[in-house]
């Protein structure tokens, strides 16, 4: 019988004729005692669950337009994660499948529960229904941990500097509390700008650590009109940094927040000298207005409306809005994880028309090549026929 990949491989190994005799073996007398799949792949299945079934355990309102979700498991265990990734939700919304990445806020230390923070987001179709719908023992499923937005030990600096906007500040969180927990030999420094300080996420958490580690420096900067903030007032501009981090040289940065604020924060660390290598940015979904992104075509305004046909189905989808969101509107349903251009599972292929990619997209060469674009940062600007 001629050997499969596995077997001709194993055969050239040292002992590995003798292996795939006693498998021979066992396999005509003790067919029960030979596994399905070998150990490295029930790991990583366990590791890496493609689908995991959690149930909405707690709900705490931070009085902030924002509400904190602490979510078990069904089957009890909840596979591990590193500081900074995030969780991709599914929920079902007037029968429409979709999803949305939501940062884990938790420590990887913390092994009963998962837990995000969402915030409320003018038309956001999903944190509406989150903040106004969702209930507690609601079931939910749930891509498994992913994201690169991490701490890595070999590449990045001890001394980490963390510029945070808004619910941007959800993975700092996690990383926070892993390492000044677990008294991780790190030093950490949080820049956290906000509208008004009263809507500062997790603030007296902050604070209070502050107070109990001499490793870790919080600073809260509003940018709004805040007659009662007698604290720091700008934007997280290179100015601000200057002043608050003068040892910014030495230390990785991480930015996480709006897209406009993410962009923003990456020149001003450039303008300080800071080299790629020390910037690390967290996307933030898709754009806030894309229309004002430069190259956004000038004759086309947010509400034009465009047709997409799809697999010989025609639906609606808007300028301002991304071809995934069209999708998930006309129930059609796309593989999906980050919704930030980077994880490539929602990728179509564009057969006729023009699409605007916002910024952030990762399109490999062969992407650009055979004519493939990721839903999630593609905007219609004509009439376009897609292929899932």
């Amino acid at each position: 019988m001629a050997k499969n990949i596995k077997e001709t491989l194993l055969s050239t190994l040292v002992h590995g004729e003798e292996t795939l005799e006693n498998i021979k073996v066992l396999r005509r007398v003790s067919p029960d005692k030979v596994p399905n799949e070998n150990i490295a792949d029930r790991t990583v299945k366990k590791l890496h669950e493609k689908e995991l079934k959690l149930v909405i355990n707690e709900i705490i309102d931070t009085g902030k337009n924002a509400k904190i979700f602490r979510l078990t498991s069904e089957s009890g265990y909840l596979p591990p994660f590193e500081a900074g990734q995030f969780l991709n939700i599914f929920v079902e919304i007037d029968g429409v499948r979709v999803s949305r990445p939501y940062s884990l806020s938790s420590s990887p230390k913390e092994k009963s529960y998962y837990e995000i923070t969402i915030a409320g987001i003018k038309e956001g179709f999903v944190s509406k229904y989150m903040l106004e719908e969702a209930k507690v023992g609601d079931k939910i499923t749930a891509n498994g941990p992913s994201g690169v937005f991490r701490y890595q030990p070999v590449f990045h600096s001890k001394k980490a500097l963390f510029l945070a906007g808004g619910s941007g500040i959800t993975p700092f969180l996690s990383m926070i509390r892993e390492g000044l927990d677990s008294a991780a030999d790190r030093d950490f420094v949080l820049l956290y700008g906000v509208a008004e300080h009263e809507k500062a996420l997790y603030a007296e958490e902050f604070l209070d650590y502050e107070k109990k580690h001499p490793n870790f420096t919080f600073h809260l900067v509003v940018s709004g009109e805040d007659p009662s903030w007698t604290g720091e007032r700008g934007f997280l501009n290179s100015n601000i940094i200057e002043k608050l981090v003068p040892d910014y040289k030495e230390r990785t940065a991480y930015i996480c927040g709006p897209q406009i604020m993410n962009s923003f924060c990456e020149g001003e660390l450039r303008k300080l000298g800071l080299a790629n290598k020390q910037i690390r940015r967290e996307m933030f979904g898709a754009s806030g207005d894309v229309t004002k992104e430069p190259g956004f075509p000038a004759d086309i305004n947010k509400e034009q409306m465009f047709k997409v046909t799809v697999n010989g189905q025609v639906i609606d989808a808007k300028a301002s809005e991304p071809l995934l969101v069209a999708l998930e509107r006309a129930k059609i349903r796309v593989n999906v994880c980050c919704r930030s251009g980077e994880c490539s599972l929602c990728r179509v292929k564009l057969v006729s028309g023009k699409v605007f990619l916002s910024k952030g997209v990762l399109l490999r060469k062969a992407d650009e090549k055979f004519g493939y674009i990721h839903s999630c940062k593609a905007y219609p600007i004509s009439d376009v026929e897609i292929e899932l």
